[in-house]
């Protein structure tokens, strides 16, 4: 009689493994096979981490091996198990391989599709079309959109974590992860010991410095010891946490009625300010978002205020960015000045101050939080409701999807929820948050997401001119990395631009996310021409990280954010 060897890995994660009873059934071209339990005596099976074998005989020839049943039935008490893989070795030593990398919770049972990616045009066996149907149904059912607040992007259909798919939830180590992070990041700025000073005005720029305390390394020590200088100012906006807002000045605003006698003491060319403009040489980061938003009320012993302010920078005679003129509201006029560098010290030191100020909230809420969470989930959501498992595009992004949802229904949950920490720690919250992402959403679109176009929309892409712009230049080596890769991938299962227009799995996917609008450890793909690819990919990437860490030698201000291996799979953090 005809005998499989089944080879089954349990996930490495905590509490992976199961002590329930595990059934296994094949079903191949030629009939199905019964159902066998997969047990060795005196052995303690499917425990985490575990590699285990199992040898199937079945009565008579299965014939090619399509589906793979697992069923898990209770032992003592419920235990989810965290399947990963199932390989199998035929009678004929031919090896298939089905990944998984899901869940199976309570008594549930699962259908495994063997590992090689296929569009729904290459199915033609009734069993597997139907396969294919049920995954997506039972999905989308799954995974529903709902809208958090008005304007802002659809997101999953969960009012709490514990309400997620098993199968995106947080494994056990993540969540403690999550946990463990937030409390050292209160830890490590004092939150707790130093809300005073968020409560109250401080009596000293020294008061700044204590929040620093805890935290040594090379940047941050440069970043405390030369925060105040125009030099640092303007290089932060080149390379610091929001590189995305400064763009070349074509034009200057009638809304900042700056002149060139009020600017002569910064310009270095002889020329005046509209010829320096004319020249590439001005800059300019307007904050016309924040013009409007509500400030944090919350807490009525305390006021809190922002600015929606202009600032105009000039590329120096040593090609670095400097400030030259502050606006701190958008309308001009006599309670509305013009600070400049020739300003009182801490006068022009308290403008760069409120620059700063706004910077942060553009870069937590919008930067961070809309453009890099909420959208990334958009893509998630329409992964799982329209993509099964062995379509190659859902087996190309899942890996960058991983914990994207869970972390943005925690943050719902706790961060930007009513009387979440936005509500106590920003001066956007209390509802500026949510006024934020929608005025931004207006005017997002699809190009402003893709990295050389929102680099050139933004007149930054000229390496000659602006040439210590770190952020864009190791941003374009990732970019090009990526799309490298992702042609390889692409063009293995679409020979033409027609088999992208008929794949109408594909296109649903794209429908959803336009109305609602590396490394991989986990192996969903099994072919060798896209382990091939990978294998380049990740090549390519090494020697990106070589570029940059040459580059950053000696460097008192090293710049290594957007250096492959400190770049996450997906946004989970």
């Amino acid at each position: 009689m005809p005998s499989y060897t089944v080879t089954v890995a349990t996930g490495s994660q905590w509490f992976a493994g199961t002590d329930d009873y595990i059934y296994l059934s094949l079903v191949g071209s030629a009939g199905c096979s019964e159902k066998h339990l997969l047990d060795k005596p005196f052995y303690n099976d499917f425990e985490r981490g575990a590699v285990d074998s199992y040898d199937v005989t079945v009565d008579e020839e299965l014939g090619d091996i399509h589906l793979v049943k697992i069923e898990k039935r209770k032992y003592w008490l419920h235990d989810d198990w965290y399947l990963k893989y199932i390989t199998l070795k035929t009678p004929s030593g031919d090896y298939v391989e089905f990944p998984c990398y899901r869940w199976i919770t309570g008594e549930g049972e699962i259908v495994l599709r063997d590992g090689r990616a296929k569009l729904a045009r290459d199915d033609q066996i009734h069993i597997l079309k139907q396969h294919r149907r049920k995954e997506l149904e039972t999905r989308q059912k799954q995974y529903r959109w709902t809208e958090w607040n008005p304007g802002f992007p659809l997101s999953i259909d969960a009012k709490c974590h514990k309400d997620l798919p098993r199968d995106i939830q947080f494994d056990s180590e993540k969540g403690v992860d999550f946990v463990l992070n937030y409390s050292k990041a209160m830890e490590n700025l004092f939150i707790n010991r130093f809300m005073h000073m968020f409560q109250s005005s401080w009596n000293d720029f020294a008061d700044f410095e204590k929040i620093f305390v805890k935290i040594s390394n090379t940047i941050s020590e440069r970043v405390m010891n030369h925060w105040q200088e125009d030099l640092m100012f303007g290089y932060q906006f080149l390379n610091g946490c929001n590189p995305v807002l400064i763009r070349r000045c074509t034009k200057l605003p009638e809304k900042l009625p700056v002149t060139t006698e009020m600017v002569e003491c910064s310009l270095e060319r002889q020329l005046t300010l509209e010829e320096e403009v004319e020249q590439g040489n001005i800059f300019i980061v307007d904050f016309e978002l924040l013009d409007g938003i509500d400030a944090n009320k919350t807490d009525p012993c305390t006021l809190q205020f922002l600015a929606a302010p202009i600032c105009l920078l000039y590329k120096n005679r040593a090609n670095k960015i400097v400030p030259i003129a502050i606006q701190l509201n958008q309308v001009p006029g006599e309670e509305n000045p013009i600070f400049l560098p020739s300003d009182a010290k801490y006068d022009w030191l308290l403008a760069k101050i409120w620059v700063r100020s706004s910077d942060f909230h553009v870069h937590q809420t919008i930067t961070h939080l809309l453009c890099t969470h909420l959208v990334s989930e958009v893509f998630g959501i329409a992964m799982y409701r329209q993509l099964p498992a062995v379509h190659p595009i859902f087996k190309l992004l899942v890996a960058h999807v991983r914990f994207t949802i869970a972390i943005n229904t925690k943050a719902r949950e706790q961060l930007i929820c009513e009387y979440g920490l936005f509500d106590k720690a920003n001066a956007t919250g209390g509802g500026g948050h949510v006024q934020m992402v929608q005025k931004a959403m207006r005017d997002l679109t699809y190009p402003s997401l893709c990295f050389p176009e929102a680099i050139k929309a933004r007149g930054m892409d000229s390496t000659e001119d602006i040439p210590y712009y770190f952020y864009r230049d190791d941003g374009l080596l990732v970019w090009e990395a990526i799309k490298t890769f992702t042609a390889d991938v692409v063009n293995i299962y679409y020979e033409s631009d027609q088999v992208v227009v008929e794949d109408q799995e594909l296109q649903d996917f794209v429908k959803d996310v336009y109305l609602y609008l590396g490394m991989y450890p986990e192996e969903h793909f099994i072919e060798k021409p896209v382990k091939e690819a990978m294998a380049r990919f990740r090549k390519n990437l090494d020697a990106i990280v070589s570029v940059i860490a040459e580059r950053n030698k000696n460097k008192k201000l090293p710049y290594y954010y957007l250096s492959p291996d400190r770049i996450p799979n997906s946004v989970a953090i």
